[in-house]
């Protein structure tokens, strides 16, 4: 029996969970079940309960709840052996201060700070300068006064204004550029006025699907949209920037194009454990 909490893919059992907490007949229907699909979005109270009681549960979301936020993911490409630019996390601007006073500012300008939470480029500061970190950490500071904490610097990568996004969904895997003329918008998102390039340099493209694969293979990833950089001056080997678990669609040809695809990739993932 299949049960789906995906409001899009129909099963044997179907419910929704969204804006509550799972509940004993959630639990016994998933401990009845012998696959669980799980929307992208679904809680980590509904993740867990579906992964400690059922065998097979879609996606498997393992690293996200297990690595969170920006600094999870910085030590998720570390342990899984992945290239990444040099990162050093900060749980607070208490413990920023204490590691500046002894080992003063871990790169040359310019570096950049991310916030430990948000995805495609949200919460990301192109830092030149100390008048620049300054007001960085400012609004660092607004964010640490209502709880949110955590932020990380990391070294710049010179990328020629792209960088490249790799959706994986089960076996399925897109790639396509980001790329865009604005020199004071570093970062290559769509929401940020890149464009699509999908033609360009295959053969790096190639090259960081099989980087992403073999991340993938080693950390359980099913469903995330991965984003990468290639240096213009260092190594050739792609760099694992950001993990996005919530990504845009418009590079995958939309919301219609993005369900359909998803809608097969679920029902291949059944018929590789033999159950459909």
């Amino acid at each position: 029996m299949i049960a789906s909490f995906h409001p899009c893919f129909e099963a044997d059992d179907n419910r929704i969970c969204a804006g509550r907490l799972p509940n004993a007949d959630d639990l016994a229907l998933i401990r009845s079940a012998d696959a669980v699909i799980l929307p992208q979005g679904c809680s980590e109270a509904l993740y867990r309960m579906a992964h400690d009681y059922c065998s097979h549960v879609f996606p498997n979301y393992n690293a996200r709840f297990g690595y969170p936020g920006k600094s999870g993911q910085a030590r998720l490409f570390r342990e899984a052996g992945a290239a990444y630019p040099q990162t050093v996390a900060f749980g607070s601007l208490d413990i920023w201060r204490q590691y500046f006073q002894k080992h003063g500012l871990p790169f040359s300008w310019p570096m950049v700070l991310k916030q430990d939470w948000g995805g495609e480029g949200d919460n990301v500061y192109l830092i030149s300068n100390a008048e620049a970190l300054e007001r960085a950490l400012d609004h660092v500071r607004a964010c640490e006064a209502t709880g949110q904490k955590g932020f990380l610097l990391q070294e710049y990568i010179a990328a020629g204004n792209r960088s490249l996004r790799v959706v994986v969904i089960h076996h399925h895997m897109t790639s396509y550029w980001r790329t865009h003329d604005q020199p004071e918008n570093f970062y290559a998102s769509l929401a940020g006025g890149a464009r699509i390039d999908r033609d360009s340099d295959i053969a790096l493209q190639a090259q960081a699907i099989q980087a992403v694969r073999t991340f993938c293979d080693r950390t359980g990833i099913d469903l995330a949209g991965f984003d990468l950089l290639f240096s213009e001056t260092g190594s050739a080997s792609p760099l694992f920037l950001e993990i996005n678990y919530f990504f845009g669609r418009q590079g995958l040809g939309g919301s219609e194009a993005y369900y359909t695809l998803l809608l097969a990739q679920i029902r291949q993932w059944l018929l590789d454990h033999g159950l459909l």
